[in-house]
């Protein structure tokens, strides 16, 4: 973790969902042995490009809800791959609905719920894939919104989307600890104007783009202290 005083006056935790929460690799894992050897290369293809396609489609102001990008993404990674299989294409965009969250959520969303904090999603996923997600890991009642950029009809890191945080649980900017694996996410929204933490779980480098997140940590563990009195 970088070296960091505590965050002061934050009145609300907003999470990005994809990697931050959920372990977007955990879909072609479910079902590694179907895959074969491409599995990596393919789960890795799929996550690149779903991320392309909702910069690239925001730019061309072609809005098409992420339940589709995703699917274009998952096309172009097993065309990549030579692999035509419909029932695995099938299963592995029903696997993406309910993937795993990583073990340290749950502790950290009790802990922050039971500091008083208010604690939200806020995604560039479609809203029902979002319902899904949240639902199959069981983290629903730990939060207080699940904020999707359907709403918007705009990607992340659009100053839109984060505006939406705002909108929706009445704080200012300033009062939004926001935390995303992404290191782009992560610099949208100290663009923006959150305070944010870098949960960088992959050892990413650090982007070069204007603005910094003001902590990078390694998971989410050490949230609480950072945020609760």
């Amino acid at each position: 973790m970088t070296a960091a005083a505590r965050l002061e006056g934050i009145g609300a935790c907003v999470f990005d969902a994809y990697g931050t929460l959920f372990d977007v690799h955990s879909a072609v894992g479910r079902h590694r042995a179907r895959v074969g050897a491409a599995a990596d290369s393919v789960s890795a293809t799929w996550r690149s490009k779903q991320l392309q396609y909702t910069w690239l489609r925001s730019l061309m102001h072609r809005w098409t809800p992420f339940a589709e990008v995703t699917a274009d993404a998952l096309d172009f990674a097993l065309d990549e791959a030579g692999i035509e299989d419909d029932a695995l294409r099938r299963d592995l965009l029903d696997a993406y609905r309910s993937l795993e969250c990583y073990p340290e959520v749950v502790g950290v969303l009790d802990a922050l719920r039971g500091g008083g904090m208010r604690t939200a999603v806020l995604s560039n996923g479609s809203r029902e894939m979002l319902d899904a997600a949240v639902a199959s890991a069981g983290v629903g009642a730990r939060l207080d919104a699940v904020l999707s950029v359907d709403d918007v009809r705009v990607y992340k890191p659009h100053p839109d989307v984060y505006r939406l945080a705002c909108d929706r649980l009445g704080v200012g900017r300033e009062a939004v600890c926001f935390l995303s694996s992404n290191a782009w996410d992560a610099a949208g929204a100290a663009t923006f104007g959150f305070r944010v933490v870098w949960v960088n779980r992959f050892g990413q480098v650090r982007e070069r783009l204007p603005d910094a997140p003001d902590v990078e940590v390694e998971t989410l563990d050490p949230l609480p202290a950072l945020v609760l009195g």
